[in-house]
């Protein structure tokens, strides 16, 4: 059982991620009429924050319309199965570690005890120990609907790609982390556990409950940053139910060893001692933590273009970061409260290979190599200064448009070389001058699945052929924070709400045209901007895109030899 804590820290680091917004009703709080504009005073002009930071300086309350959705869509689906499942699962992976943190797993032969001893008979310690994780799950699972009671539906759907809610989501993480690294501990006030502590004494189903409510005060210290975490991810997924699912999966986890060594005592024997290891597992949190907060920062980092985060910059932190971590797991480097490591066992050995064999792997992407297993993560590779990668796929011919003043174009870049617009008029205009069809690639700086896309299927040759030879791409990103030119701003038809920046211009055409509100997603138009075929959400099978794009293109010729 010891040996196995670092399994479920590598893999309490893993977060199951896919971008699927959510629509409902709010429930309290709605947080949807707070409208954070580009800093510009009532007479038009830039501000000194504006023009400095490029970040915005003022708030206007719309009128709080929420954009519709065609209903039945799938692609718009408000708690898709695979996002509540990845939020349960690592819901699950959280409360397993958490369960072997410092300040729980040296409660459980207490707990135990009480259990087996003061029950009276065996058949009530099991029944006892039942309802200690059942209140348990309820506990943790109640804290998971309260953040959507009190967010609403629309803030959770807002945060994934919010700005100021991604900031304010690396701040809380880089504290979590540095906690769990000892630098200093998050508790409750003592006031409160006691009193809880005092109510768990009464005895009968009440006494079991705040017994359950002091186990969750008293090692807030530990689970504290996890739930942190866990619930900061299930926010930014923008899934209704995200919340009380990821505290489902930690609750269920948390609890099932407690009732389980309620149920057979003697397994009790088995357990590892506690001792310095429990304080490892703390520390290697804290360094998952830290690497998986610079995320939240790329997010707002790529929707404001303060281009601090660069791909190679990303990779170069997260590559010190997971070499520190491995030197840790030696032994070579040590904090103020770890035990002083004599020997290395075989399995710490082994996990610290895996970890600096993940450090290693990183080290080619400093120069461009797709590293696909981390490009949900990683910024996207345009943003890369120097990319050898890059630059062999691109090729020296230069793109059909090289004449053309791509919009946009000094703020977006499309990745492998494709000749691509950032504009829905201008790539329009285009396909009509070179009678070619239109991809409609609704994107975003803070969509996983849209990297994903780009650097596992954009890169096949086939697929790679049609977009840069067949089609016109036009990446429309609709979480981009660049204001529109003042004569370009309108007032929503659809919505209702004052559009003032290009990725609420991007987010209002997607959703009046084609009723979805989901990233990525692709459309292939005409030069009217007629849709030619079904639209295509996000799936990595890479012979299905072939076909989709191969469909579109035999459509649109069709289309245009019928004129």
């Amino acid at each position: 059982m010891k040996h196995i804590l670092l399994a479920l820290l590598l893999l309490s680091g893993t977060v199951i991620t896919s971008a699927f917004p959510a629509f409902a009703q709010d429930t309290l709080f709605n947080f949807d009429d707070i409208e954070f504009t580009d800093g510009q005073d009532t007479d038009g002009q830039d501000t000194a924050a504006q023009e400095y930071l490029n970040v915005p300086d003022d708030i206007e309350f719309t009128d709080g319309q929420d954009a519709a959705v065609a209903p039945g869509d799938d692609a718009a689906s408000n708690n898709n199965p695979t996002t509540l499942w990845g939020i349960f699962i690592a819901g699950i992976i959280g409360g397993f570690a958490a369960f072997l943190m410092p300040c729980i797993y040296p409660m459980v032969p207490l707990t135990v005890s009480f259990f087996t001893k003061q029950s009276g008979t065996r058949a009530k310690g099991v029944a006892n120990a039942l309802l200690y994780g059942l209140f348990i799950i309820v506990i943790y699972v109640a804290l998971g609907m309260l953040v959507t009671l009190v967010f609403g539906a629309s803030a959770l759907n807002e945060a994934a790609s919010s700005a100021w809610f991604n900031l304010l989501f690396f701040i809380i993480i880089v504290v979590f982390a540095v906690s769990f690294l000892g630098a200093f501990e998050i508790t409750l006030p003592s006031r409160l556990v006691n009193k809880m502590d005092e109510k768990s004494n009464r005895g009968g189903l009440l006494g079991l409950f705040f017994m359950a409510f002091t186990l969750a005060l008293v090692s807030f210290s530990c689970t504290g940053p996890i739930i942190g975490y866990l619930l900061v991810e299930a926010v930014s997924k923008g899934a209704l139910m995200g919340p009380a699912m990821g505290m489902l999966g930690f609750s269920v986890a948390l609890a099932i060893p407690f009732m389980l060594f309620a149920f057979f005592p003697s397994l009790l024997k088995e357990m590892p001692s506690s001792g310095g290891w429990l304080n490892t597992v703390k520390v290697s949190l804290g360094f998952l933590e830290l690497a998986l907060a610079f995320k939240f920062l790329s997010n707002v980092d790529l929707a404001y273009h303060w281009g601090i985060l660069d791909r190679e910059v990303f990779l170069a932190i997260w590559i010190v970061i997971f070499g520190l971590f491995g030197l840790y797991l030696l032994g070579k480097l040590k904090f103020a409260h770890d035990s002083d490591v004599s020997f290395i066992s075989i399995p710490r050995l082994f996990f610290a290979i895996a970890v600096l064999s993940f450090t290693v792997y990183m080290v080619p992407g400093m120069w461009g190599a797709p590293l696909k297993a981390l490009s949900a993560w990683l910024p996207p590779s345009p943003t890369q200064d120097f990319n050898l990668h890059q630059a062999s796929i691109a090729g020296a011919t230069p793109p059909e448009s090289a004449g053309i003043v791509k919009k946009y174009g000094d703020v977006f870049h499309a990745p492998h070389g494709i000749d691509a617009f950032y504009d829905y008029e201008q790539a329009l205009a285009y396909s009509k001058q070179v009678n070619k069809p239109v991809l409609l690639d609704f994107t975003g700086w803070s969509c996983v699945n849209c990297r994903k896309m780009e650097e596992s299927v954009w890169p096949d040759p086939t697929v790679l052929k049609l977009l840069k030879e067949d089609y016109i791409l036009a990446s429309l990103y609709v979480d981009d924070r660049t204001a529109l030119e003042l004569d370009e701003q309108y007032v929503s038809s659809f919505s209702g709400k004052k559009i003032r920046r290009v990725g609420q211009k991007w987010s209002d055409l997607q959703q009046s045209r084609f009723g979805v509100n989901a990233q990525p997603y692709y459309v292939i138009v005409d030069g009217e901007g007629n849709q030619l075929v079904p639209a295509q959400a996000y799936n990595e099978d890479i012979q299905n895109y072939v076909r989709f794009l191969e469909s579109g293109l035999s459509a649109f010729h069709a289309k245009t030899s019928a004129h």
